[in-house]
């Protein structure tokens, strides 16, 4: 069978079926490298909008937290930090694949040619290479292998015939004619292993005369083979050093930089810088508002609610009145009342708006009450009122139902909030008698949302009521 030799003298040669199956896995192996870098890049795109995600939710949690000053900005820096890698490693994505995958792609389809029968046009050409070189040594072959087989056959007979004769003189029943026959064939057969012989040994001389042509031929087609494998060698590793050149960020001045900036804002920030801060605006540096002296008018009274309460800015002095003969005023912690002289009823009038809604009950003043106030009889005016009024609608004077049992006006234009299930994220200590407390994780039900200054109505699951600080929950999902 000549394919049977053909294998037969690639094993002995060095295996040229081994040689031409590598052209077949070369174009293997640039699909490979091309999932490889897609895979990569997948891996790129997701980092970045992870880090992108992150940033922007840390970002959030670190404005409405309680942390503050340069430390505050410190940690925003980690957040940019993420945001500007985020475009680095986008950058690396679109580098693999616009560059790297589209590269090896091209390079693919040039290098490797499928043909219409299945394969490609290199490894046909390899494959009949090889083939054309082994023909004529192959046909030697084929020849000593028949001058071996013949030899051989030769070789056994004899030996069967001089077996015979021996036996045959030991046995007296052989006529001399039977004898002579068998020493003939012994003769015969030693001829025939002479033949065999010479020309078996003529077969290998002629094979040795035509293997060194054979050995050329052969080389030559594997040299081919090698060239068209180190064009693939040579070609990987540069695509590989491009991709080492995208993925490796040490050497990117931008990449350099964003660490550089990140170092420098982190070490500005200053601990004691942020204690001072916080003694000025939070501390006993804070700027005072302490009550003073004020005549007793009855041109205008108003109570404040608690976003009023918070703007510092407004300059406001909470006292308690209380309107006797001889006009004492009292100051007191708690109390929600306000005396000011009939020149800034106008002034105060025009800084809130008596019709916007308000989260406290009694925190508007509508025209009606304030015609009240200012015609009252000299006889109301020399009544006496408790020293200290109180928030709760039952001791305001200008709550929704007043002492004809009229209704606020604006109640009806006020529509309830709906109610929102929130969890809170820091613990919270309520600092006046309408202001709720709780632990970070509690559940609570928001009633109101949250007004100017910051602040939410909400209800504890026990029932309470109260107000609490807007960033300090955050809304159930």
């Amino acid at each position: 069978n000549f394919i049977t030799v053909l294998d037969a003298i690639s094993t002995e040669v060095g295996n040229y079926k081994r040689t031409v199956k590598r052209i077949d896995d070369g174009h293997r192996l640039c699909s490979d490298l091309m999932n490889c870098i897609h895979e990569r890049a997948r891996i790129e795109k997701t980092y970045a909008q992870q880090l992108t995600e992150w940033a922007k939710r840390w970002k959030q949690l670190v404005e409405k937290g309680p942390q503050y000053g340069t430390v505050e900005k410190a940690w925003h820096a980690v957040m940019s930090e993420a945001e500007k890698v985020s475009e680095l490693h986008l950058d690396i994505k679109s580098a693999l694949m616009n560059e790297d995958f589209e590269k090896i792609k091209n390079w693919q389809k040039e290098a490797f040619h499928k043909q219409m029968m299945g394969g490609f046009k290199e490894t046909k050409e390899a494959e009949d290479g090889y083939r054309k070189a082994q023909k004529p040594w192959a046909k030697k072959l084929k020849e000593v292998e028949a001058a071996k087989k013949a030899y051989h056959a030769a070789c056994k007979e004899e030996k069967l015939a001089i077996s015979r004769e021996m036996n045959s003189k030991a046995d007296p029943a052989l006529n001399p004619e039977q004898l002579k026959k068998l020493q003939d064939k012994v003769e015969k057969s030693k001829q025939d292993v002479l033949k065999t012989k010479e020309k078996y040994e003529k077969s290998l001389k002629d094979l040795d005369h035509v293997t060194p042509q054979y050995m050329e031929n052969m080389e030559q087609v594997f040299e081919q083979c090698q060239q068209f494998e180190e064009k693939r060698l040579r070609f990987f590793r540069e695509v590989l050093l491009e991709v080492q050149k995208h993925l490796d960020l040490s050497n990117d001045v931008s990449y350099k930089n964003i660490y550089r900036e990140l170092e420098q804002n982190i070490k500005t920030a200053d601990a004691i810088e942020d204690l001072r801060w916080f003694r000025a605006n939070h501390g006993p540096g804070m700027s005072m508002n302490w009550p003073q002296f004020e005549e007793w008018s009855a041109d205008f009274n108003r109570t404040l609610s608690r976003r009023e309460k918070k703007k510092a800015s407004d300059g406001v002095t909470l006292t308690g009145v209380n309107q006797t003969g001889d006009q004492a005023l009292q100051h007191t912690k708690h109390s929600s009342h306000l005396s000011v002289p009939s020149n800034t009823v106008q002034s105060l009038q025009s800084s809130y708006n008596p019709f916007e809604d308000e989260d406290d009950t009694g925190s508007t003043v509508s025209e009606k009450e304030d015609n009240k106030i200012k015609n009252v009889s000299s006889s109301e005016k020399n009544q006496s009122y408790p020293t200290e009024w109180s928030d709760e609608e039952s001791s305001n004077p200008f709550s929704s139902t007043d002492a004809n049992g009229d209704t606020n006006p604006f109640d009806e234009d006020a529509s309830p909030a709906m109610e929102v299930r929130v969890r809170a994220l820091y613990d919270y200590e309520g600092q006046e008698h309408d202001e709720l407390s709780f632990k970070a994780g509690d559940e609570l039900t928001k009633t109101e949302d949250e007004d100017e200054q910051g602040w939410c109505k909400g209800r504890l699951d026990n029932g309470q009521v109260g107000l609490y600080p807007a960033n300090y929950v955050e809304a159930i999902q």
